[in-house]
């Protein structure tokens, strides 16, 4: 580790530029950009630097510079010395997954085509990339057949020129064979050229030819034939990814979106052409090393245009979040395509609907791959260690149970149990509670509640001889297995409440702790102040998972309980019906909706109904069909 004040960097000027350090292998670990150099740089070496920041100054033995003229030339060099030496703390993206593309060698004497999945190169026009990779192999047959373009590799072809005789896809009736003189060399670049144009359009021709064929094929009963042609046809649009039914033709965008999840951000694109999604791909970033405050929206754009030709890039980019710099990004991008390029953030309407659906798809990728993340053990496991050095625990804790309470002013006040056993979910380990509110109906006292009967469920069980069990053939419930850790969802009051719990049934050797949302602040009994772990702590990753786990699990809880309570309640104001009157009519219909659609003879058929009951009931239901209740959730919903 080097001293910042040794390399500190003197008359540097207050002109826009690029800036780049170096570390003692003379390794380019971060590069960035400044409308003012001297003011940016002597940030750089003041006190009090956030902690990556802090770390990436001491790595560094040197700094350089290099001056531009505006702020877009700052931006296009930044991100070309990025792409070029990939810092170790600039944010980068990386794709989540591998697509494929169809790609055509336009330099090529005879061009050629086909399906890859390798990084972009220059002198190859790619079309994509496709998710359904099925759907595109079965259209890469079709085009085959229209535009017959040679596809093999360069070693078949030449071995074909040598030998003069074509391979299997000329015999039939796949490939124009250029390499036995089927076809001139002129004739076979204008018909690649003319399958670049039907890419570049679209669907453009091809279809409604394709449908006539399927219709003339029918007529004159050749079915089979005409079957192919169906399928080719649903091939080709799946491929494309077209969405006419709910885009309109003049829709022509990128749309991108980007979510953040505590230190993971991803980032998705939908490509619209012509109304027609042509394709989509996600990003990921891991910014343990990322410098503070970097503009992960401008990392993103860097990783998606970067390697892109002039004509991928549209007119106009739709996304969820302005940029820091969109108006250099917009010069940035106008100047590689040659033409106007606006970044725009929609208010309303069709563009609003697909950006949506766009940030759902980043959400989804970042959730994948946070749950691959956390079933990697080298990952659970560093969470586990750093978890039992931040609370000085005596192990790792192995077995972690986590609770929450969930309630609407005191009312179905119900509480959660989730487990985690070596970093993972153990999701037959989970328990729900209904809480008795008749001694417990704020956070504190419910937390004590539960844990308590928690407590005293295990104390039960570790009392049953377990050689009793093995002979009679059962199993022993895991409500017996101690937990190594109890954490709850709140701050002070609550880990104080769940501390009382423990002494109380003499259990106070086991380690408690309590995650507040507001701030992610760990309490540990008998602190007056919280414990701040690091946002890049895989420990506190790791307590915020089980944390929200358990606060999702209430909350499902809570609503079915919820929704039944308000259920029950409207019948519970029809005096003749009791207890088990009530329960026979939900256990037969299930709820008050369905009674309200039966008629009179189907409630009278109910056991212990009758006649005059079903009467009054379906007069009453019908005189309170103005509430309309959402079973899922319990809520009234508008209009009621």
């Amino acid at each position: 580790m080097s001293e910042p004040s040794s390399y500190r960097p003197q008359d540097v000027p207050a002109l826009p530029g690029v800036y780049r350090f170096f570390n003692q292998n003379d390794k380019v670990i971060y590069v960035g950009k400044a409308l003012s150099l001297k003011s940016r740089l002597n940030n750089y070496f003041q006190g009090n630097l956030p902690e990556r920041t802090n770390r990436m100054v001491h790595e560094a033995v040197r700094v350089d510079w290099t001056i531009v003229d505006s702020e877009v030339e700052a931006l296009q060099l930044e991100f070309s010395w990025i792409k070029q030496f990939e810092p170790t703390y600039n944010v980068q993206f990386r794709d989540d997954k591998s697509y494929p593309y169809l790609a055509i060698s336009i330099n090529d004497e005879f061009p050629r085509v086909f399906i890859t999945r390798k990084q972009k190169r220059p002198g190859l026009k790619y079309f994509g990339p496709f998710t359904h990779t099925w759907a595109l192999r079965n259209t890469f047959d079709v085009i085959l057949k229209v535009f017959p373009v040679r596809s093999c590799s360069a070693g078949n072809f030449e071995k074909a020129r040598r030998t003069g005789r074509q391979c299997l896809l000329g015999d039939i009736g796949k490939c124009s064979a250029p390499c036995v003189g089927w076809i001139t060399q002129p004739d076979h670049t204008a018909l690649a050229q003319r399958l670049i144009s039907f890419m570049d359009a679209g669907k453009g021709d091809l279809l409604p030819t394709l449908q006539k064929e399927m219709d003339a094929a029918s007529a004159n009963e050749e079915f089979e034939r005409a079957a192919k042609i169906r399928d080719q046809i649903s091939s080709m649009e799946r491929a494309r990814e077209s969405s006419d039914a709910s885009i309109s033709e003049n829709f022509s965008a990128d749309v991108i979106a980007i979510h953040r999840e505590g230190m993971h951000v991803a980032g998705s694109i939908f490509m619209v052409r012509g109304g027609a999604i042509r394709g989509s791909r996600s990003w990921l970033v891991d910014q343990k090393l990322s410098i503070e405050g970097e503009d992960e929206l401008s990392a993103l754009f860097a990783s998606i245009y970067s390697h892109s030709d002039v004509s991928d890039i549209p007119t106009e980019i739709i996304i969820n979040e302005l940029p820091s710099d969109h108006v250099s990004l917009e010069g940035w991008l106008t100047n590689l395509r040659g033409a106007k390029v606006e970044i725009r953030v929609p208010q309303r309407g069709e563009k609003l609907d697909v950006l949506k659906t766009v940030e759902r798809n980043a959400h989804y990728a970042l959730i994948q791959y946070v749950n691959k993340r956390s079933a990697d053990s080298a990952v659970s496991g560093k969470a586990l260690l750093e978890i039992q050095e931040a609370l000085n625990l005596k192990q790792p804790p192995l077995r972690i149970e986590c609770f929450d309470i969930s309630n609407i002013s005191g009312t179905s006040v119900v509480a959660s149990m989730v487990v985690f056993e070596d970093g993972v979910p153990k999701k037959s380990e989970y328990r729900r509670f209904i809480i008795d509110t008749e001694s417990a109906w704020d956070d504190t006292r419910a937390i004590h509640q539960v844990i308590t009967r928690r407590l005293k469920r295990l104390i039960a069980e570790t009392d049953v001889d377990v050689s009793e069990l093995q002979d009679l053939g059962a199993k022993s419930s895991r409500f017996s297995y101690p937990p190594q850790l109890i954490i709850v969802d709140g701050g002070a009051p609550q880990v104080s409440a769940a501390a009382r719990a423990l002494q109380e049934n003499g259990m106070s050797d086991i380690p408690l702790c309590g995650l507040a949302k507001r701030l992610e602040e760990v309490w540990i009994p008998g602190s007056s102040d919280p414990m701040i772990l690091p946002r890049t702590s895989e420990g506190l990753y790791l307590l915020q998972r089980v944390r929200d786990e358990a606060h999702r699990f209430a909350i499902t809880f809570h609503r079915s309980r919820r929704s039944k309570v308000m259920l029950e309640s409207l019948l519970d104001e029809i005096p003749q019906l009791g207890e088990s009157r009530r329960s026979a009519l939900l256990k037969v219909f299930g709820s008050v909706a369905a009674i309200r659609k039966a008629s009179e003879e189907e409630i009278a058929k109910v056991p212990g109904i009758g006649s005059k009951i079903a009467s009054i009931v379906a007069s009453s239901v019908i005189r309170e069909e103005v509430i309309n209740v959402d079973a899922q959730t319990g809520e009234i919903l508008e209009g009621s």
